[in-house]
């Protein structure tokens, strides 16, 4: 029997290595399928708000210290305050169209006597990596800014000069800080600011990718690779089992039964005719 060659300690070593591998595979699936369902919902999320209405940034976080909740993220809001320009920073490394530059933000001060701080846009990097190009001037005034909500980022860890930031961290960030930040940031949309004024803006960032990557396909790759395995050791077992049973009669042990055949037919006794026997 084919089991009697499965459960030899080859082939069990063999079928645990398959095993193994299934069951690696059907993780690594998995994995790529939950990647899928974050792009997915991620995507959702910029269709259904990127183009919609803004509204106030009260009606969108009423509490402005909690964290923005993942399924308001992009949301289009107004708020209306005055820039802190002294307390402007820059991101670093961060890319626009595939160059790298800095993203500049700046605390808003609201009436409430908190702070949102707005991802005002990008400017490319200076001479050296360590020094950006001109910082576009923050507008003075009360200025109404419209944009989109997205929650802070998390730390890299890294400890910058005061005035730059390695992550859009609104802990970091606060920490740069007079007044106690939302727990969101804003990238800007527009600005409105005292009537006749012309606003410096730095460049617009690009519209976020709603892409949903080859995550589904990698997913069913891993699926349909798990049973692979199994199959190739139970195919190599068998096909042992067959050759063990053709290399029997030559070592002299007993060869397989034989179907079952019709019993030969009595050979018919030729009878001698009278004139052969005559002419004898």
């Amino acid at each position: 029997m084919v089991l009697r060659v499965l459960i030899s300690r080859r082939w069990l070593t063999m079928l645990t290595i398959a095993l193994v591998f299934a069951v690696a595979c059907l993780f690594l699936g998995r994995w790529q399928w939950h990647r899928h369902e974050a792009k997915t919902a991620r995507a959702e999320r910029i269709d259904n708000h990127y183009l919609a209405r803004p509204v106030p940034l009260s009606a969108a976080m009423p509490r402005p210290a909690a964290r923005l909740p993942l399924p308001l993220e992009w949301t289009p809001v107004t708020a209306t305050g005055r820039y802190v320009a002294g307390q402007l920073m820059l991101v670093r490394n961060r890319p626009n169209n595939g160059v790298y530059g800095y993203e500049v933000v700046v605390p808003l001060q609201l009436a409430d006597g908190r702070s949102l701080l707005v991802d005002r846009g990008w400017i490319p990097n200076g001479r050296t990596a360590a020094g950006p190009s001109k910082t576009p001037a923050t507008p003075a005034g009360e200025i109404t800014v419209t944009g989109w909500l997205r929650p802070g980022e998390p730390s890299l860890g890294r400890t910058m000069s005061n005035g730059q930031l390695a992550s859009i961290n609104l802990a970091e960030a606060g920490a740069q800080t007079s007044s106690p930040l939302y727990g969101a940031y804003l990238i800007r949309r527009a600005e409105v600011g005292p009537s006749g004024e012309r606003i410096e803006h730095p460049q617009a960032l690009a519209r976020p990718d709603t892409g949903k990557g080859p995550h589904l396909a990698y997913a069913l790759q891993w699926w349909l690779a798990a049973p692979v395995g199994i199959v190739l050791v139970l195919v190599g077992a068998r096909r042992e089992h067959l050759d063990e049973l053709e290399a029997a009669p030559a070592r002299g042990g007993s060869a397989p039964p034989l179907r079952p055949s019709q019993p030969a037919r009595p050979v018919k006794v030729k009878k001698a005719r009278i004139w052969d026997e005559e002419d004898e």
